[in-house]
């Protein structure tokens, strides 16, 4: 037996290289790589998560501002309808004031008809012509209505 040892001794001492070498080669050539392309691809998972992430941010952002702004144009808008109706109701008012004294002129038995289209001339219902003052307080009102509308646009914004 003794003359066999030698021989197994090289033989297990080889075949303990060989399997050291193949756990080394294994390490380096299987293990280490597998885990170079996990850790890249959980990287490239959290970067695609990220960018996922602040695409759906952005996009609400948009939705937002859009939002927003739709809400402003509206706002807009309905503040330049009230000072148009507020406009024609003026114009109507003058118009019926006009109307009235008209016919209150026609009535009088000593009035002719053309002097009283001289003492009372009847304005158009529509699109006439207001007093300074309440033309003035009008717009006032449509620039206040519109500041309103654009400070409501500014907060959306900012949130």
């Amino acid at each position: 037996m003794l003359k066999h040892a030698d021989a197994l001794l090289k033989l297990a001492l080889a075949l303990a290289a060989l399997l050291a070498g193949g756990g080394v080669g294994f390490y380096y050539g299987i293990y280490l790589p597998a885990q170079d392309v996990r850790s890249r691809s959980e990287e490239l998972v959290r970067q695609q998560s990220q960018a996922r992430e602040q695409t759906d941010q952005l996009a609400a952002r948009a939705r937002r501002e859009e939002a927003a702004q739709t809400v402003f144009q509206d706002c807009v808008s309905t503040a330049d309808l009230t000072y148009k109706s507020h406009w024609t109701a003026a114009c109507r008012a003058q118009h019926d004031a006009d109307v009235a004294a008209y016919e209150d002129c026609a009535d009088d038995f000593f009035s002719t008809e053309a002097g009283c289209h001289r003492k009372h001339p009847i304005r158009p219902e529509r699109d006439c012509a207001l007093t300074t003052q309440l033309a003035e307080r009008l717009v006032a009102e449509r620039q206040g209505a519109r500041q309103q509308c654009q400070a409501a646009l500014q907060a959306a914004q900012q949130n």
